[in-house]
């Protein structure tokens, strides 16, 4: 092959693998992969460091000789020519049959150069001055970046003719090199050959070997030493430097280098501020351009995709790209000029998507005599020209106008070119100016003339060079300006002299002389008329038969100039006039030449194809000799195979199985992103969803009117479960139910939508979601439904339906777009904003696998990928040979439309395989390659599985009546090949069903165990498995999924003329696909490589049936009397056992031996269905691995190497789909489960194997794609990004590009930079339904309630979306859901028996003298207070069993119980509340500003604090009516306070104050429910640095913000600060209101103190049987706060009360709870303080917890009244944020990362322990509720001998008890006198406590005592004043302090023992 590894890297598996990989890519039918070793071998580098460029000279001999030398990695290798055959000549510079070769003597002459093979410039060393002109094979040359050359060697001698050198060696001894080293192509062959402007030929640039060209040179110039691309050669005649003015052409324009030979190579000619630019694969990318100035590409080539003509295998024996190849044969006319076929290249159109015909918009000025076309131009030229009107004035055109197409698209380029961005106008227009009309035509120009024979223009490739071109010449002004720079450009001469009208027809000319005719310029004298009067002519004369091009220039008018032109190429005149048809004209067009006959002439050419004669006659005569016998050849289902047998003895494949149903993780995530922008819809503050006020969800999904989508959606809806789950339906489901659901939007749909409305209208508290499936479909707008006829209703229905003003204004509907292709939903007009975009989530990001599936989606990104690697055969392939037969016919039949000859080409293509599979082997000359190898794989597939499965191909064509035709020919020749019953024929309609054969329902209904006698296959993912061609037609994919049994899209027919991003990427969804994630993909496409073999496709022996044979069955045959079979092969990992190349890898199973067949587990079932049969080839190195034997497990995945043995568990587990062989003998088996899966077929070992059904291969790889050239082209294409062409173009046919000047897409942009960048690069077409709204990205212009959700095709967004439904129904759920605590009250055993009751069970409120009767119950019944010390009383005798187990601490909150309620109408709400009424009530409007408030201070003194507290009120304007303020001033005096005798109902008389911290979001705060909108007084009590927070979720509450110096308090502080600001309050309203003549008792006095967590309040009522009974039933509902409220202030006497409150609600409350309407007791959570009365009774500012029961115990020692009213409860909301959690204890040491315990909470003085960070106060309590029994051992259990705790209540734990007594005179406290206590705690005791008070109080021997002081000072000072050392024992190590430091001022205790 010209490229020995003599010497170099000899393993065997080195060489196995190159070979392979040489092999792979010789097969591919494409641009050829990168080869697997390429790393080794031909590898780029991508940046030499430019320390090594600069140090090179330009000196070729020295280079010759650093790179002929020696391989310095190998040995020496002296290189001996082999001797020349006699007679030859010898002599250098010559080749063998004596024809010069050297360039100058080759420079004029004219070469024959074939398609495909390009001039370069070979160096002999034995002339160092001399090039050698040699063609070479473009395949086995790098690209720009010295990548991908084929391995190998294909060349023609230039001088003789010789053709077909394969090998380097040959063709340099044949050309006399004479070489004294090895010859490769890489060190000989040097430079391409381009001709010049005059037509000769000169040295062109370096072939970029290994990445040498990239090395920049110092050139004499020096300007371009650090350009990308060396200069040429200064041999080059017209090379010329943009710094210097090459004489005879404009100094600002360069001259490049021509190439000549009919090979479409041409470099642009471009001028000095514009790039050469290439529309193509191999075209040198944008980036290296832009930064080249020089006109001279690196390598002269515009072709896109490298030409293949022959068979795909074994090019280097002797195969030449000229020969006529087995394939070819049928068309003699098309061998000889294949080459102008398959002249490659990107065929890039231009897009007219507009509504009508695009020749009608744009009018120009026609001007001038009128131009008559030819009346039989069209006969005589096979085409039709297209005529672009380009500048100034076009004339009328008269005469035979139906056979020329004129078009606007160049003008309208050119004016969008002409418009400057509004991104440089701020540059100032006196600086940059537009590019100029002559420079916009010489560009046109250049780019026409670099264009390949088989390319067509694309105006986005024109409108680039413009831009390319305008922005280097004005690269200084706008440099700053640049918002997205493509690239950083060198800069340009800013000197450049503009082309004028005079120089540009010359200058055109010149540009246009050397491309061989086909671009043909010609000049007016007067007018355009002229001009195309003279191509007319021409074009009648046949003298324009090499020109495709006609440029039409005007130059005389007054500087101005007139321009036009004309396409007169057959092949782009054909393509351009057909892609300027809308789809409905060119549906009628084709419906019109099927209906008038036209046809009848191409079936006439087609019949005489065949030598053997017409192919009706063949298959008449086949038909004959086979009727009544169907040929044994092609068995239905005979099985040849062991195959699994079910009960009947019918056979059974293990891989028929439907998916099973589940909602992926995908598609869990994207159903939550969906959510998470439904809530913050809600959440944000312009109201336009109040989720809250949403009791349940509804949907309705708008679909395409496809009859297979509808069932498909109906399939999908009854398998969610969805509407069971959002309450809509109850089982059982009907069918008729379900499809109330789903709505086809075709002409029934109006009045099904509006019943919708209606239904939304009715059901205001029902969230309605409007899903827009597919939602790209039909974008028209409604006022344009007119234009059309009433006979297509769906038109613009969308925009009637779903943007009608009442879907708009409905607050209760949210409508959802779903779809693939969002482009058309993303322009500067669209309703849905860019925050309500969901797009499908990336399943990697940075090589983390982000979601785990145990699928891999397959999409388009993907096919196009596998064109790319040299691993595999690609996905996405194109059919040569059906292209070029096309063509030929095209020219042929010019009237016909291509899309006409396109179907029947490809459908007699279809029918000659099918001949040919079925024995009639001379068809096969008749058909390609591809067709051959679809048809058999479909023929072959059901034999290969025991149940007959088969593969699907789908044959998409987009026009029906063609579809229809194609369907009935197919369906005809398979009547007569007898082949009814081997494969169904499908025709998909959208508006119509799916229609299959009676055999085939039969079949589906046997493989999926369906008993329904009236099924039918719906829809196309029922037909899993069945072999069938499935004609799929419509214009557009309505979103029809496909089964994985799909093995083939054919794709030949789809409209390659209209190049629109979402038309192409809709095609090519229809192959998207899932593939098995276990399966290594590469391996998976190589190891399937048989079945697309070229050579074994010819053949009709396949491999598989090869292997059907082997397999025998003896009887009692052993497994050592069956030795494997086994080929050799090496033993490398990649291709150890590759089993599917090698089918013969070890022998078949004979049957009579045990095999006991299991399914997979059933964790991987979904991962990869196991293959059919009982019996699979075992295959190792990381793909699945089923061995199937009696001991043996079915394996999963092993990804086990060599050697290592399986998981020992081997215990066999048999799944649902187990299948069992009745069989015998069964110890013959040696077990499977202990041999090393990677050895099993290399050892003796037995392995059971048979063929793959269709269905598990398809699973393991995604379906083959077959395109057009043109739109394969397109795909593979890349820009300079490495972004696809395709995703450059246009999005979609309905919008258009707002300006030329807008920067390139990059490839790594995401979902959401592309949409940011549609929205700002297009705008809708006046036809698009966005078009009338022009609010141009304004924020108010977005719908609020719309949302786009876009994914790839066939991803799964159904699901998603279904899945959305779900979880958004259980949030409203929840939502209208709180949990509230729901736990029994406490010691309710314990309670005080008296004899005494408040009898009057029916009373409204307590009767002042009776109350006071009763007995004050000490007892704490509240449930959060149960790990609380008991309080005891005098009566009660308490057993130690009677207290629960203490919990622990950790577990207080998590285990405290709770209850789901739904919240009603009376319910406090949180700040995620939003509905109409509360709007005012929380300060939001979307109208107005957030309420303004005003800061306040309010200064108070209080002597117990020894100074002045000085506190802040927020206060919103809203609310200032509640205070008095001082006039003037301003300046906070008091807050208003009612009268006692007040009576009105329409307030609530007392203020609410609620201290809170942690709770901004979820405090509940929103009383306006609660109180029934009664206006009313609530004031949030907050800690400073909280007060901003608070301030921006509740702008309209009143704050109370707490000093700085309670920022670490506790809730004691805040209560203690609201009980004392009350008062000081209380005082000064008094003072206030008594100068207006009111008494001072008569002003109100009572607040309330509520916690942030009451959600809800209930009252039980009562009914009684009879006066003064006993007896009485209850019930319990739920009220206002404001019922509530108004009925306590009420009541009677009620100023006599110290503090009201109510009971906890609980579900278990019993009646005797309730019996007593009223208690004396302790209340929490929701109390009414009379602060008046409770004036000398204060909260302990220092406590944390049980400050309440503390407060109450002191409350009622001062001998006033505590009422609790048990007819009312109040529920508490379990919030997990905030409050007294908010606290956490941790160690001051930064670095301590250990928690501390509360053990630790205290230490010994002046220890060295670790200070804790938290208030001391904290600490105490913590330690005291956990580790009291340090300080009070006796105590412990032992309730008859309490704790005595004066002055105050501490939490001593659960297990101690306390008994409180006050110290203050005149207090009540219980009698003591028969009471022992076990201790004594002296909490911070004041001047009350003296030794004689404490003296009254017995204690047991032993008891301890502990005292607790602010400091140690203290402590010694309260020891010696109690006289405590009397009774007490104190030592020196019983001094202990909270573990703080100094500055945190910790509390220090004493403690000791009784004497």
């Amino acid at each position: 092959m010209g490229n020995s590894y003599a010497g170099q890297l000899k393993a065997t598996r080195f060489e196995e693998v190159l070979h392979n990989s040489i092999e792979a890519s010789l097969r591919s039918n494409n641009l050829v992969p990168r080869p697997v070793f390429s790393q080794l071998y031909l590898e780029a580098e991508q940046q030499l460091s430019s320390l090594e460029g600069g140090s090179r000279v330009d000196n070729e001999e020295e280079e010759e000789e650093g790179e002929g030398g020696p391989d310095p990695n190998g040995p020496p290798n002296p290189y001996q020519l082999p001797p020349a055959p006699e007679g030859c000549c010898t002599t250098d510079g010559f080749c063998q049959a004596g024809k010069d070769l050297r360039l100058v003597s080759m420079s004029s002459e004219p070469v024959d150069v074939p398609a495909g093979f390009l001039l370069v410039g070979a160096k002999s060393p034995s002339l160092p001055d001399h090039l050698l002109v040699c063609a070479v094979d473009k395949r086995f040359l790098p690209d720009d970046n010295g990548h991908n050359a084929l391995l190998g060697f294909s060349g023609n001698c230039v001088g003789c003719g010789k053709k077909g050198f394969c090998y380097f060696t040959d063709f340099s001894n044949h050309i006399n090199l004479k070489l004294t080293t090895q010859p490769k192509k890489q060190k000989h062959l040097k430079y391409y050959l381009v001709r010049n402007a005059q037509g000769t030929l000169t040295k062109g640039p370096l072939i970029c070997w290994k990445g040498s060209e990239f090395r920049s040179r110092q050139s004499s110039a020096g300007t371009c030493s650090s350009s990308l691309f060396p200069p040429l050669d200064s041999s080059g005649p017209l090379a010329a430097f943009p710094s210097e003015s090459v004489p005879g052409t404009n100094p600002g324009v360069l001259m490049g280098a021509q190439q000549a030979g009919p090979a479409p190579d041409h470099p642009s000619l471009t001028s000095a501020s514009g790039p050469a630019v290439f529309n193509g694969k191999d075209s040198p990318k944008h980036q290296q351009l832009a930064k080249s100035s020089l006109s001279a590409a690196p390598r002269p080539s515009a072709l896109g995709i490298l030409p293949n003509s022959g068979p795909p295998k074994k090019r280097h024996k002797g195969w030449s790209p000229e020969s006529p190849s087995a394939t070819d044969g049928g068309y003699s006319q098309s061998s000889g000029n294949r080459a102008k076929y398959e002249g490659a290249g990107v065929s890039c159109v231009p897009q007219a998507g507009l509504v009508g015909p695009a020749s009608v918009s744009f009018p120009v000025v026609a001007s001038g005599e009128p131009v008559s076309v030819p009346d039989n131009l069209l006969k005589i030229c096979k085409a039709k020209p297209v005529i672009f009107k380009g500048h100034g004035n076009f004339p009328y055109l008269c005469g035979n106008l139906s056979d020329v197409v004129v078009s606007p698209l160049l003008y309208t380029c050119y004016q969008n070119s002409q418009s400057i961005s509004r991104a440089y106008e701020q540059c100032g227009a006196s600086s940059i100016q537009p590019i100029s009309e002559e420079m916009q035509l010489l560009l046109t120009v250049y780019y026409l003339v670099q264009l390949a024979a088989d390319q067509v223009p694309l105006m986005e490739d024109l409108e680039q060079i413009f831009l390319r071109s305008w922005r280097e010449s004005h690269l200084t002004e706008i440099r700053q300006y640049q918002q997205v720079p493509s690239q950083p450009y060198p800069p340009a001469p800013s000197t450049a002299t503009p082309v004028t009208s005079a120089q540009l027809p010359w200058l055109a000319g010149l540009a246009a002389s050397s491309c061989n005719d086909s671009v043909h310029v010609i000049e007016c004298a007067y007018s355009l008329a002229e001009g195309l009067s003279e191509m007319f002519r021409l074009l009648i004369e046949g003298k324009l038969a090499k020109t495709n091009y006609v440029v039409i220039i005007c130059a005389c008018r007054n500087a101005a100039i007139d321009s036009c032109i004309a396409v007169t190429g057959k092949y782009q005149a054909r393509i351009l006039s057909e892609s300027l048809l809308s789809p409905a004209e060119y549906q009628r067009e084709v419906h019109y030449e099927l209906v008038t006959g036209k046809v009848d002439s191409l079936g006439a050419f087609f019949s005489t194809l065949c030598p053997e004669g017409d192919m009706d006659i063949l298959l008449d005569k086949f038909h004959q000799e086979n009727q009544g016998h169907v040929s044994s050849s092609l068995p239905a289902s005979s099985v040849t195979q062991a195959a699994a047998l079910d009960v009947s003895g019918t056979p059974v494949c293990t891989s028929c199985h439907l998916e099973p149903r589940g909602v992926r993780p995908f598609q869990l995530a994207v159903a939550q992103k969906l959510l998470s922008h439904v809530c913050s819809i809600a959440d944000s503050s312009t109201q336009n969803l109040d989720l809250g006020s949403f009791e349940k969800v509804d949907f309705l999904i708008c679909i395409p009117p496809s009859e297979v989508t509808y069932q498909q959606t109906l399939f999908h809806i009854w398998h969610s479960g969805v509407l069971l789950e959002l309450g809509l339906e109850k089982e059982p489901m009907t069918k008729q139910r379900v499809e109330q659901y789903v709505l086809k939007l075709d002409a029934e749909a109006q009045t099904r939508f509006k019943a919708f409305l209606q239904n939304s209208f009715q059901n205001p508290h029902t969230l309605f979601v409007l899903i827009h499936d597919h939602a790209h479909w039909d974008l028209v707008s409604s006022a344009v439904h007119n234009l059309y006829s009433q006979s297509d209703p769906p038109v613009g229905l969308v925009d009637r339906l779903l943007n009608c003003r009442e879907v708009k204004e409905a607050p209760n509907i949210v409508t959802l777009h779903v779809t693939s292709f969002p482009y058309a939903l993303q322009t500067q007009h669209t309703l849905i904003s860019p925050y309500n975009e969901i797009h499908w989530p990336v399943s990697y990001s940075n090589g983390v696998d982000l979601y785990h599936e145990n699928k891999k989606y397959f999409g388009l990104s993907e096919f196009i990928e596998s064109t790319l690697s040299g691993h595999s055969l690609p996905l996405l392939r194109y059919d040569s040979s059906f292209e070029a037969m096309v063509t030929a016919l095209g020219k042929r039949f010019p009237r016909l439309h291509s899309a006409v000859i396109r179907t029947f080409v490809l459908v007699q293509h279809y029918a000659a395989a099918m001949m040919a599979v079925r024995g009639l082997p001379q068809m096969k000359n008749h058909t390609s390659v591809e067709t051959l190898e679809i048809t058999q794989n479909l023929l072959n597939a059901p034999k290969q599985c025991p149940c007959g499965h088969g593969l699907m191909v789908l044959l998409r064509v987009p026009c029906s009546p063609l579809a229809a035709v194609a369907y009935e020919r197919l369906a005809h020749v398979r009547a007569r090949l007898a082949l009814e019953e081997h494969f169904e024929i499908i025709l998909g309609n959208p508006s119509s069903g799916i229609t299959v054969g009676k055999h085939f329902v039969k079949q589906l209904k046997m493989w999926q165990k369906i008993e329904d006698a009236e099924w039918r296959p719906q829809t196309y993912l029922e037909l899993e498995g069945l072999p069938c061609i499935l004609i799929f037609s419509g214009m557009d994919p309505h979103g029809e999924s496909l089964p994985r049994s799909l093995r083939y899209c054919d794709l030949r027919l789809i409209n390659s003329s209209c190049l629109v991003r979402t038309a192409l990427e809709q095609e090519l969804g229809l192959a998207a696909y899932f593939v098995s994630n276990e399966i290594p993909l590469e391996k998976g496409a190589k190891n399937e490589a048989l079945e697309s073999d070229g050579e074994k496709l010819s053949s009709t022996d396949n491999e598989d049936e090869e292997l059907g044979t082997e397999v025998c069955f003896e009887a009692g045959s052993t497994s050592e009397k069956r030795s494997p079979v086994k080929r050799e092969r090496s033993s490398s990992h990649d291709s150890a056992s590759s089993s599917l190349s090698s089918k013969a890898s070890s022998s078949a199973l004979c049957s009579e031996t045990s095999a006991q067949v299991s399914g997979p587990p059933q964790g991987d079932q979904a991962r990869s269905p196991p293959p059919c049969g009982p019996a699979e080839e075992a295959r190792a190195a990381g793909e699945k691995l089923w061995l199937r034997t009696s001991q043996g497990p079915p394996m999963g995945i092993s990804r086990q190497g060599p050697g290592h043995p399986p998981p020992p568990d081997c215990g066999l587990r048999t799944s649902q789909r187990g299948l069992q062989v009745s069989v015998t003998a069964s110890s013959q088996l040696p077990s499977l489960g202990s041999t090393s899966m990677s050895t099993a077929p290399a050892t003796g070992t037995l392995v059971l194997q048979a063929s793959q059904c269709s269905v598990t291969k398809a699973c393991r790889q995604p379906p083959t794609v077959f395109l057009p050239k043109l739109v394969y082209d397109v795909l593979v294409s890349t820009d300079s990004s490495g972004l696809p062409k395709a995703a450059s173009l246009l999005p979609a046919p309905s919008v258009m590009w707002t300006s030329s000047f807008r920067p390139l897409l990059s490839k790594t942009m995401t979902s959401t930079e592309q949409s940011l960048y549609y929205r700002q690069w297009t705008v809708p077409r006046p036809s698009h339904m966005d078009y009338g709204n022009r609010a141009e990205g304004r924020v108010d212009s977005f719908h609020p309630r719309r949302l786009l959700l876009s994914g790839p095709p066939q991803i799964g967004k159904t699901g998603a979306y279904l899945q959305f439904l779900s979880i958004l129904s259980r949030m409203l759920i929840r939502l209208t859901e709180v949990d509230v605590y729901d736990e029994e009250e406490i010691n309710t055993s314990l309670r005080e028996e008296s004899d005494w009751h408040y009898l009057q069970l029916s009373d409204p409120w307590p009767d002042l003298e009776l109350f006071q009767k009763m007995p004050f119950d000490y007892i704490i019944h509240d449930p959060k207070y149960e790990d609380a010390s008991l309080i005891c009383a005098h009566h009660q005798s308490i057993k130690s069993e009677d207290r629960g187990i203490s919990r622990k601490p950790e577990d207080l909150y998590v285990r405290r119980q709770t209850a789901r309620m739904r919240l009603s109408k009376y319910a406090a709400y949180n700040t995620y509340h939003h509905c109409e009424q509360c709007h005012q009530y929380m300060g939001f409007h979307p109208r107005y500003q957030l309420y303004e408030s005003t800061l306040h201070a309010f200064a108070f003194s209080y002597s117990m604090l020894g100074e002045e507290i000085q506190l802040h009120f927020i206060i919103p304007k809203s609310k200032e009516h509640h205070f008095v303020f001082s006039q003037p001033g301003g300046q906070l005096e008091s807050m208003r306070l009612p009268l006692v005798t007040d009576k009105s109902h329409e307030y609530i008389k007392s203020p609410t104050f609620t201290p809170t911290t942690g709770r901004h979001e979820h405090g509940l705060f929103n009383l306006y429910h609660a109180m029934d909108g009664a206006s009313h007084l609530h004031v949030l009590v907050v800690k400073e640095y909280e007060m901003a927070i608070y301030k921006k979720y509740w702008p309209n509450h009143i704050m109370l913000v707490l000093p700085s110096i309670f920022n670490s308090a506790g809730v004691g502080a805040a209560h203690f600060l609201i009980k004392e600001l009350s008062y000081h309050n209380l005082e000064l309203e008094r003072n206030r209101q008594e100068e207006l003549g009111i008494k001072p008792q008569d002003i109100w006095p009572f607040i309330v103190i509520s916690d942030d967590s009451c959600v809800m309040w209930n009252v039980v009522d009562v009914d009684c049987a009879g006066e003064r009974s006993r007896e009485f039933s209850w019930s319990e509902r739920n009220v206002s706060l404001k019922h509530i409220m108004q009925h306590i202030e009420a009541s009677p006497n009620i100023t006599r009360y110290a503090l009201l409150g109510m009971r906890k609600w609980a579900s278990k409350t019993r009646g005797g709870e309730v019996r007593e309407p009223f208690s004396r007791c302790h209340v929490h959570d929701f109390i009414i303080l009379n602060v008046d009365l409770t004036q000398n009774v204060q909260y302990n500012q220092n406590r944390f917890t049980c400050d309440d029961v503390d407060f109450n115990l002191r409350v009622h020692s001062a001998g006033l009244l505590l009422c609790r009213f048990n007819r009312f409860s109040v529920m508490k909301k379990q919030i997990a944020v905030g409050g007294h959690r908010s606290f956490h204890i941790t160690s001051k040491v930064s670095d301590s990362s250990a928690a501390v315990v509360p053990a630790q909470y205290i230490c010994a003085p002046d220890s060295k322990h670790t200070f804790l960070a938290a208030p001391a106060q904290l600490l105490l309590e913590k330690f005291l509720q956990h580790h009291s029994q340090r300080f009070f051992p006796l105590s412990l259990k032992n309730h008859s001998h309490p704790v005595l705790s004066v002055d105050c209540y501490l939490n001593l734990g659960s297990q101690i008890s306390v008994c409180y007594v006050s110290s203050r005179p005149h207090s009540l406290n219980i009698s003591c006198s028969d009471l022992t206590f076990s201790g004594l705690l002296l909490y911070l005791c004041d001047s009350f406590v003296a030794a004689s008070f404490l003296k009254k109080f017995h204690f047991l021997k032993g008891a301890t005592l502990c005292v607790i002081c602010q400091d140690r000072n203290s402590l010694r000072q309260t020891v010696v004043r109690l006289e405590l050392e009397d009774e007490w024992q104190f030592r020196l190590r019983d001094e202990f302090q909270t573990a703080n430091a100094k500055e945190d001022r910790p509390l220090f205790f004493l403690t000791g023992q009784h004497i």
